[in-house]
């Protein structure tokens, strides 16, 4: 329904692009490239005269062949800072690169079928991105952090006492979960009860793209999950929500969990007991992928658990093992010799 609304402030053409899209990106990715794309139009009509009248439905694919490399070169010098509906936007490297990527693909689809003479957005280079020290837990950290949930109420009275106590198992088993599979926020909370087989320890998930896959857990996820799924929801599948009944993880609210749920879980844990780092359910997943590749040393194993296309998405988990190099070449020097 979102995508739906924003192809209505689209030209009527992008509709063509999201159809074909649909079989290789998810709803999120769409409506995303959609934000992304009626930025670029706002552009066109608030920078050049000639199209400023004619809307952004009115603007035709015959006037963005006319387009140069250096209208997206100032396109791009626009994205650092413009005035939006809901106040003025900035975009450093990272939102700039994304949203030339979505022009990129967007033109790149009219290009292949012939309605434009090239690809404009291709002539311009894409925003240097410079590489940012990975987040993680170190091995010391998720037994702190595991521990202490799982003796948090000893910290509490009152109602937060209660609130925790309704929500705790289900806490651990999908903290857990993160540590124990590298499985994405959004993969988890998609899960339903029959995505599990414990006779095998491996659950079905959802891949970006809507491509299924099956990942392997060990015995402490096992238990989590199994704690979890004999008690408290047992306890929820009976009062869901109807149509929620085979949900795995629910919500007080006795529906599936939301995203920015989980999210909020893993940071309230995280600040609580390991408040030097920022942790998020992305970096629980970064944990697993660097622990995984310490343990087996193969970069393609770590790629394909991860769900990764490009093995060099994989390849910052090498992080780790980079740090703990740097850290014993630090204590191999000597300045001066033991008296």
């Amino acid at each position: 329904m979102q995508l739906r609304q924003l192809l209505t402030e689209l030209p009527p053409y992008a509709r063509d692009y999201f159809r074909a899209a649909e079989q290789k990106t998810s709803a999120k990715t769409r409506v995303s490239y959609a934000y992304d794309l009626l930025v670029f139009f706002r552009f066109l009509i608030e920078k050049n005269p000639e199209l400023s009248s004619k809307g952004i439905n009115g603007i035709t694919l015959g006037d963005i062949d006319l387009l140069t490399s250096g209208d997206i070169e100032e396109y791009q010098e626009y994205l650092k800072y413009y005035e939006a509906e809901n106040g003025e936007q900035k975009n450093g490297a990272p939102s700039i690169a994304r949203k030339m990527s979505s022009l990129r693909s967007f033109l790149d689809y009219f290009y292949k079928k012939e309605m434009l003479t090239k690809n404009v957005a291709m002539q311009v280079d894409m925003p240097k991105l410079h590489e940012k020290a990975i987040i993680r837990l170190e091995p010391d950290e998720v037994a702190i952090m595991l521990d202490n949930i799982e003796n948090y109420e000893n910290r509490l009275t009152g109602k937060k006492k209660d609130f925790f106590m309704k929500t705790k198992i289900r806490d651990i088993a999908i903290i857990t979960l993160f540590l124990g599979t590298g499985i994405r926020v959004s993969e988890c909370v998609g899960l339903d009860i029959t995505d599990i087989n414990f006779r095998e320890n491996s659950i079905r998930i959802v891949r970006k793209g809507g491509n299924e896959s099956i990942l392997y857990f060990g015995d402490e996820v096992e238990k989590a999950l199994l704690d979890y799924i004999e008690g408290p929801r047992a306890m929820m599948a009976m009062k869901a929500v109807p149509g929620e009944e085979n949900t795995l993880f629910f919500s007080l609210q006795k529906k599936r969990i939301s995203v920015h749920a989980v999210e909020n879980l893993v940071e309230k844990y995280a600040k609580e007991f390991v408040p030097h780092k920022k942790i998020t359910p992305h970096k629980l997943r970064s944990t697993f992928g660097t622990n995984l590749y310490q343990e087996t040393g193969d970069i393609y194993l770590v790629a394909d658990v991860l769900g990764h296309s490009d093995v060099g998405t994989t390849k910052k988990h090498y992080a780790a093992i980079k740090d703990q190099n740097r850290r014993k070449a630090a204590l191999a020097i000597r300045l001066r010799e033991d008296k």
